[in-house]
């Protein structure tokens, strides 16, 4: 069974149809990069499966189970968010709470949610301790547990990357999203992130990358969508992407990146 499906993903903003029906379907363990030119709707998509936007048309399942239909009612904030847990998002600009240290911005979120649960007040501190640990364990993982004290300013984008990575992780999403985790860093500093990346691939962690580093996705990709004016215009293995390009849009933008 697919851990995630998509259906018919429909998304405008105004007059402006930014998708215009997108289907794809992953199993567990899976990396999937989509890559596409600017204005192509990845990042519209991304957001529309972490419910940061919400699809005009289209269904979202999760595991088999219907976790979005458009043709339902509008989702309220508070379900909105709940389904956001099934998911871990990793911005391009990091987005860390600059007033928190490495360790305190991936504890935050963990230990707001923990406060909803029923058990809360009578094991505050076995809970807290929990947390704690396996932000510290995060922290290992991605190679920054001596920057732990450290507050964002204090860090390179690199390492400010691997925190917002560590961060993710830290509710233990289903799948692990990534919305160009590169674009903003020094070509040096790239480095560091996709190694973080290459050994989440290597530990079975469900990832959508959206991405312009296309050595990358043609290496740790189990599977591209070339993305184009809204639609998915092809899909395959990386070596169907890139050997033999049937799709005459998706060799001229293969060429342009790769000049």
């Amino acid at each position: 069974m697919s851990i995630i499906e998509v259906k018919n993903i429909k998304k405008a903003f105004g007059t402006s149809k930014i998708l215009k029906g997108i289907d794809f379907t992953m199993e567990k363990g899976e990396v999937l990069a989509i890559i596409g030119s600017s204005g192509s709707g990845k990042t519209t998509l991304l957001r529309c499966i972490n419910f940061l936007e919400t699809p005009d048309e289209g269904q979202i399942y999760l595991d088999g189970n219907l976790i979005y239909d458009a043709a339902n009612k509008s989702l309220s904030e508070d379900e909105k968010r709940k389904k956001r847990l099934h998911f871990g998002l990793v911005f391009q600009s990091f987005n860390l709470f600059p007033q928190y240290t490495a360790f305190e911005n991936i504890c935050l979120a963990p230990k707001l949610h923990a406060e909803e649960r029923p058990d809360f007040k009578q094991n505050k501190d076995a809970i807290y301790k929990e947390i704690n640990e396996n932000a510290l364990d995060l922290l290992s993982r991605v190679g920054l547990l001596d920057k732990k004290d450290l507050y964002p300013c204090q860090l390179s984008g690199g390492q400010q990357q691997r925190v917002a990575i560590a961060r993710a992780l830290a509710l233990k999403p289903d799948i692990l999203c990534f919305d160009e985790p590169t674009s903003a860093l020094d070509p040096e500093l790239t480095g560091e992130v996709l190694r973080v990346l290459r050994q989440l691939s290597m530990e079975d962690t469900t990832m959508i990358i959206v991405t312009h580093e296309m050595a990358f996705a043609r290496e740790i990709a189990d599977k591209i969508i070339f993305m184009d004016e809204g639609v998915v215009a092809a899909e395959g293995s990386p070596d169907e992407i890139f050997s033999s390009h049937a799709n005459a849009r998706l060799e001229s933008f293969v060429k342009s990146i790769e000049k």
